[in-house]
């Protein structure tokens, strides 16, 4: 992972050193709280439904073991709100029928951060210190900036990659920190990069996302994507450049975000960002946008024109762990091991079909931490959890883990003939079940138990499908499903991504569920970004797990062979799905029983 520098180092100190300073100076009285929140949010600093919530910026994903424990001691010795703050909440939520709001816990996210969702602010210089102290910080991880940068949670070791994004979503980030012309754009920008050739990090629904390709000639550059987003309206991105030079990324990017800086709307919150921008322009957006281009090249002198001397440089920073002192296995034996064991353990059987991805050294795998089970929500992490993580990481993949889009924990340095006691161990912690993108390994977001925009709750939604399904039989012959939840329409759980997307909306200040079908992230296994359509007026949420099964009952009795959900979906169309789920509506107590 990368290593950092005695400037990068030094940087994120003294940004938390500013933000003591600028969070006793509001204590006292002497800054504003119109002056402060600004300051705060661009640290990571939100204030939630009942307390602060503190967004980590995890650039690109990857974590240490040592930054999982600084994290895990976060959650123990901070991550609790004062007494009477949480018995309100407690009492307000159980009126809903939470049954538990969990405290000293961390919370992995769709976009690579982890959230806490209990700290004071009075405590929150201590926790920057904290996070400073192992190279992390929350900057930029809100307010109208360019925010975390994300990958594919396989950067740097896919079977299917062309090129390592690593370097450059790191040189990406440290031109867009502070940037002083996009500090304060119309609303938050987002930026997604993969170097393979599926797409694991949704690039086509960022702001912008970014595709490292060869062109003809053998050289290597991006395809550039624009305005996608989705929230209130749902946009795929739209392809802006086929091919973009790598070194020229920067001035290209600046471009980009310089004319949505100069036209995007900040008369309406809601129309702000930069895909209805793009929407609204269209071509005339992509022809400023080459003007700009042109203007900071040619006339401008291309000031961020990426040297090949800067690239190895920060390319060299991402330095592959030493896997000295691994076991010596040859290919042979450890298949003859594995087999064997998996004949004997059908859940390990399972476990390496569904937790586990080939690697570029032949002698390593990829493997997933599953971090979807009943009795947690997903993405979630106690204390204890976060210390097991760091464990785990430190004694099977050298000390470094990544957080995936789907919420999940990777190691991506295994050895092959450490996966039987990587499952051992995994298993004892609670963290090997082999659900990996099958129904129950659903995105979920905090909801209505934490978050203040939400209008429903998302936990106890995906509790209650969660506990429905689990027979792995079961789980194993519906097949890979996406299932994403989203506790309001600014889709933090990208419900429209979804092969099933369940949405909160509110009704009356009563809880109701909108049922989408048929959306994609722009995986190999969903196709093209597109969003999911939705089956009809919203259900309750008693009525949801009914829903979910009629809808999965009905591609059970339509599929063909081996056909997926989404495949099925596709193929014979919306209707008879969506009569299915209409018609687990319950019925009425004043309707008449049919004869």
């Amino acid at each position: 992972m990368y290593q950092y520098t005695a400037f990068d180092k030094q940087f994120v100190k003294l940004r938390a050193a500013q933000h003591r300073d600028q969070l006793e100076r509001w204590q006292a009285g002497k800054l504003a709280d119109e002056e402060f929140r600004p300051l705060r949010l661009q640290n990571g600093w939100y204030v939630q439904r009942y307390a602060p919530m503190l967004r980590v910026a995890v650039p690109y994903g990857e974590l240490s073991s040592a930054q999982f424990r600084v994290l895990a001691k976060i959650a123990r010795e901070y991550d609790e709100p004062e007494a009477g703050v949480y018995a309100e909440a407690l009492k307000i939520q159980g009126a809903m029928g939470s049954t538990q709001l969990p405290t000293h816990y961390a919370h992995f996210t769709t976009r690579q951060n982890v959230q806490f969702n209990w700290i004071p602010l009075s405590k929150s210089a201590d926790v920057m210190d904290l996070l400073a102290s192992v190279n992390m910080h929350g900057i930029q991880t809100s307010g109208n900036c360019i925010r975390n940068i994300t990958s594919d949670e396989r950067a740097g070791i896919a079977v299917d990659e062309l090129a390592d994004p690593r370097a450059f979503a790191e040189i990406l980030r440290q031109w867009s920190t502070l940037h002083p012309e996009f500090a304060f754009l119309p609303r938050k920008f987002k930026i997604a990069i993969i170097g393979a050739t599926e797409d694991r990090a949704a690039t086509a629904w960022h702001d912008v996302g970014l595709h490292l390709i060869k062109n003809e000639a053998g050289e290597l550059g991006f395809r550039v994507l624009v305005g996608g987003g989705m929230g209130r309206t749902p946009i795929p991105g739209t392809v802006i450049r086929e091919f973009l030079p790598w070194n020229q990324i920067m001035n290209y990017l600046e471009a980009v975000v310089r004319v949505y800086n100069r036209y995007g709307r900040r008369d309406n919150m809601y129309k702000a960002r930069i895909k209805i921008l793009v929407k609204a322009e269209g071509q005339r957006y992509f022809d400023d946008v080459e003007a700009e281009f042109k203007q900071i090249v040619e006339h401008d002198g291309g000031q961020h024109t990426i040297p090949q001397s800067e690239l190895d440089r920060v390319s060299a920073s991402f330095v592959p762990p030493s896997l000295a002192g691994r076991p010596v296995v040859s290919a042979e034996a450890v298949d003859t091991q594995l087999r064997q064991a998996a004949d004997a353990d059908p859940l390990f059987a399972r476990w390496l079909a569904r937790n586990v991805a080939p690697h570029k050294n032949p002698a390593l795998r990829a493997v997933t931490l599953s971090f979807k089970r009943l009795g947690q929500a997903p993405g979630d992490a106690s204390a204890d959890q976060l210390d097991t993580i760091a464990d785990l990481v430190d004694r099977f993949s050298a000390g470094e883990a990544r957080v995936t889009h789907d919420q999940n924990v990777l190691l991506p340095w295994v050895s092959a003939s450490e996966l039987q006691a990587l499952y051992t161990a995994a298993r004892a912690a609670g963290f090997a079940s082999p659900n990996v993108h099958l129904l129950t390994d659903m995105i979920a977001c905090p909801g209505g138990d934490f978050c203040a925009l939400a209008n429903a709750r998302s936990i106890p939604i995906a509790e209650a499908i969660t506990e429905r399904y689990q027979d792995l039989d079961e789980l194993d012959d519906l097949g890979e499903i996406d299932l994403h939840i989203s506790g309001c329409i600014n889709s933090c759980g990208h419900h429209h991504s979804g092969h099933i997307g369940i949405l909160g909306v509110d009704k009356d200040g009563k809880e109701w569920y909108q049922v989408t079908l048929g959306g994609a992230d722009g995986s190999d296994l969903s196709g093209a970004a597109v969003a999911g359509k939705v089956v009809g007026p919203s259900f309750s949420a008693a009525e949801v797990p009914d829903v979910i099964e009629a809808v999965l009952n009905t591609y059970r009795d339509l599929r063909e062979g081996g056909e997926t959900f989404i495949t099925t979906l596709r193929r014979v169309g919306l209707d008879p799905f969506k009569t299915a789920a209409n018609a687990a509506r319950a019925v009425p107590a004043h309707a008449p029983v049919a004869a």
